[in-house]
């Protein structure tokens, strides 16, 4: 029933399409080859847990994103999910506009995670650092710094001063340079590596 009332919601937004609804992790593997974006998971599937899909999705080469919809999962659990490569987690609590906005802040490269797993994540960070980390420039620092506050790119150009255009196109670099791909992979990086620089 959840998952029928959350299609038909994302079905009346115009940007938004629906390609398939699944009961299982072996249906939703078998759809990721189908012009698929982005992947809403919950975490109980019956008699799986969605780590197994995102670990499944991670070995197909899956180049979407993953947002977990969730009514609530332990701080652990939700750490091994984003470290397994989901790019936010949001409680099923949030009207279907918010969740919305969450799916198109994902697909703008924006972060959206709970601020409960955000603080489970800093205190499931190893804080030593290897010899090999690449440097970080002042900019590389800055932008980190907003990012861990939660701004959009928008406000963190208005703060540094630059374009929109501009903090995208540091973001890029600064994703390379740390080889990620999301946000939230930046911030367990930027958490991990480099929190005694920030």
């Amino acid at each position: 029933m959840f998952r029928e009332g959350l299609a038909r919601t994302l079905e009346k937004e115009p940007d938004l399409k629906v390609v398939g609804q699944c009961e299982s992790s072996a249906e939703a593997l078998a759809l990721l080859n189908h012009n698929v974006n982005m992947v809403l998971l919950d975490v109980d599937l019956g008699n799986e847990r969605a780590l197994g899909f995102v670990e499944g999705a991670r070995d197909a080469a899956f180049e979407g994103q993953i947002l977990v919809v969730t009514a609530g999962i332990s701080g652990q659990e939700a750490v091994r999910l984003l470290q397994a490569g989901v790019a936010g987690i949001i409680h099923k609590k949030h009207s279907g506009r918010i969740l919305c906005e969450s799916i198109r802040k994902l697909a703008a490269g924006e972060s959206c995670l709970e601020e409960k797993y955000l603080t489970s994540l800093i205190r499931s960070v190893d804080r030593t650092r290897t010899a090999s980390n690449p440097k970080l420039t002042e900019r590389d620092r800055a932008l980190l710094r907003y990012i861990l506050k939660g701004l959009t790119n928008r406000e963190i150009g208005t703060h540094l001063q630059i374009s929109e255009g501009a903090v995208k196109s540091s973001l890029s670099v600064l994703f390379e340079k740390l080889n990620v791909k999301t946000r939230t992979q930046l911030v367990k990086v930027a958490l991990e590596e480099y929190q005694d620089q920030l």
